[in-house]
Formats: structure tokens, C-alpha cells, sequence
């Protein structure tokens, strides 16, 4: 009777097999989670792209045309996260310090490059902390007016400058781009030491001060000047690229202006931190070239000011490399003070 209560009490073998695989199904569960979390497609979550400058400036209007498009094509998230700040070393330094897992990226202009000869010091090494990624965009500079200042032509401002020092000043942005940078050269060639140079952290900034006559002429891009341009509110008295821009015709060259070898434009190249694995850089770079390829992206572009340029991540990175070496000797050679 007594071994017949104790079996009849006792769990069965079925339950006990259950029972056993219940435990161990609670178990792997978690771990089966986390290695499926670990192989997980990139990119699983937001990726953040880091512009430089602040909005509306050439950098930040080509990101959001890039990040709209990948958006778009891959279905995955895309953030534009605009640091300006000390001629985009803010913004350059954060990137260098992030995670290199393929979730924080550079949107980086011809300021990367300039900044290692501008600078006595800077938070981070732009040879070694980050790689390439995708070339994405150029845009030729400009020197633009407000268009009911007296002046036809860049010989026009300039006399005007000459003859009145105090009165005039120019508008740029951060120290190190390639438009502060051609404003130097001029003032250099023209013998013109009392044109002030107004920085400002953005290029958007800076249109914005000439169109509110806080500044009378603006050293900067072509992409945010194009629309007030085609709208007759500002001049462009010259672009700074070898050949004119299509849509404004009538706009000279600088060198057509009289000033010869003076071609600047701002580039635009996406870069990520140093040790992002290289399955997500091709990644980007694939599905990057992808949509840069396509003719809306292009047209929006080049509506706004821009030429896409669909290069790789090894033929961005030899160009930023060599224009690194390039910025430095016109620094040193036109005696522009190291900050």
C-alpha cells in the first residue's frame, strides 16, 4: 500500500521529460536571442550621420539629399546630426571617439584635410582615426553680393574695397574651408589686408548675414547662394571653378576674371572611425554609390548646386589623403597664420 502511494504521489516520466525540456528551452531561449542579436543585419538601428557645420550649409544640404535617398532605397534609418564648431573639429573629434561599429559617421568637406596644416593642434589624427567611405558631391565656390550694391564684377568690388577700407567686409565660413581660404588668396593678390573676414560656423550662416546686409559680399559655396542668385536677391560675381556653371551662364570664371589658377570647391566624402568592420563600410559604400548613381539623385543635386561624384572608398580616401599634403603647402606658402 505504502509503494503504491509513493508511486501514485511521485511526478510520472512524462512530466519530468516535459518539465526537463521546458527548462531548457527557458534557458536557451535568451541565448538563442543574443546570438541571432549578434548576427543581425547591419544596420539594425539609426544610423547617425555627424555634418561638421551647421544647417544649411553645403555639407548639411548634401547629407540630408544622401540620407533622405538611403532611406529610401535600403528601408533603414538615417540621422543628420549637425555639429559645427571650431572649423569642424568639433564635429571631426566626436566621430574619431565613436564607436567604430558603422553607426556614427563623418559627413566631411575639404575642412578635414585643410585643418591638419591649419591648426598647430587637433583633438584627433585625421590620417590614422578614420577610413574612407564613398565620395558623394562637389560644389564649385562663388564670391556673391547683394545685387543692388553698384558693382558688375569682381574688379568692381574690389576697387570699391580699396577705396573704402571700412565700409566693407566679407562673410565666410569656418577658418580652414576651402571659401576662407580663397578669400585669403584674394586679399593677398589684390593687396586688400583691411577686407574683414566675418566667420561664421556655417555656410548657411553666411549667406544669411549677406542677405540681411550684415556683410557686403560672401566667400563661400555655390549650393546655398544658388537659390537667392536665381531669384535676382544676390549677385554671383564670379565662380571659383575651371569652367562656368551651367545654369548661370552668364557668371564668369575667376579666371576669366582676371585671377589666374584660382579654383576652389567644396567636397563633400563620407568617413567613418578607424576599425568600423569593413562588411559595414562596404555596406555603406555599396548601397551609397548605389543611389548617387540614379538620375533623381543627381538631378536634386545639381539643382541645388551640386555635381555627384560617385567614387569609392579607396579613390576618397587617396584624395583626401593627397589634399591633405596639397592644403598645407598653400597655408604655408601664402603665410596664413596657424591657429
Amino acid at each position: 500500500m505504502m509503494k503504491r502511494m509513493l508511486k501514485l504521489s511521485g511526478p510520472s516520466r512524462r512530466t519530468i521529460v516535459k518539465a526537463a525540456g521546458a527548462l531548457a528551452a527557458g534557458i536557451a531561449a535568451p541565448a538563442v536571442l543574443r546570438v541571432r542579436s549578434a548576427y543581425a543585419a547591419y544596420p539594425d538601428r539609426p544610423v547617425k550621420v555627424v555634418v561638421a557645420n551647421t544647417p544649411g550649409g553645403p555639407s548639411d544640404i548634401v547629407g540630408r539629399f544622401v540620407t533622405a535617398a538611403l532611406e529610401q532605397s535600403t528601408g533603414k534609418t538615417f540621422i543628420i546630426d549637425n555639429r559645427g564648431g571650431a572649423g569642424g573639429n568639433i564635429g571631426m573629434e566626436y566621430v574619431a571617439r565613436s564607436d567604430p561599429d558603422g553607426y556614427t559617421l563623418l559627413l566631411a568637406t575639404n575642412a578635414f584635410s585643410v585643418n591638419y596644416g591649419l591648426y598647430n593642434q587637433i583633438p584627433y589624427d585625421p590620417k590614422k582615426d578614420f577610413v574612407g567611405v564613398c565620395e558623394l558631391a562637389t560644389s564649385p565656390n562663388t564670391f556673391a553680393i547683394r545685387s543692388e550694391l553698384p558693382v558688375k564684377t569682381m574688379k568692381d568690388f574690389i576697387a570699391l574695397a580699396r577705396d573704402n577700407p571700412e565700409k566693407y567686409n566679407c562673410a565666410t565660413p569656418p577658418i580652414g574651408t576651402t571659401a576662407q581660404l580663397q578669400l585669403e588668396l584674394l586679399k593677398l593678390r589684390d593687396k586688400l589686408p583691411k577686407l574683414a573676414d566675418v566667420v561664421f560656423k556655417g555656410g548657411g550662416d553666411a549667406i544669411t548675414a549677406l542677405l540681411s546686409g550684415t556683410v557686403q559680399m560672401c566667400s563661400g559655396s555655390l549650393a546655398p547662394a544658388l537659390p537667392h542668385i536665381q531669384s535676382g536677391t544676390l549677385r554671383c560675381l564670379a565662380v571659383s571653378a575651371a569652367e562656368r556653371w551651367p545654369e548661370l551662364p552668364n557668371v564668369p570664371t575667376m579666371e576669366e576674371a582676371g585671377y589666374k589658377d584660382f579654383v576652389f570647391a567644396v567636397d563633400c566624402v563620407l568617413l567613418a572611425p578607424a576599425k568600423t568592420p569593413p562588411e559595414n563600410v562596404k555596406w555603406l559604400e555599396r548601397e551609397t554609390l548605389k543611389v548617387l548613381s540614379t538620375q533623381d539623385t543627381k538631378d536634386k543635386m545639381f539643382k541645388a548646386g551640386f555635381q555627384v561624384r560617385p567614387q569609392g572608398a579607396d579613390a576618397a580616401w587617396k584624395r583626401v589623403m593627397k589634399e591633405i599634403d596639397t592644403f598645407k603647402q598653400i597655408i604655408d606658402q601664402a603665410g596664413v597664420q596657424k591657429l
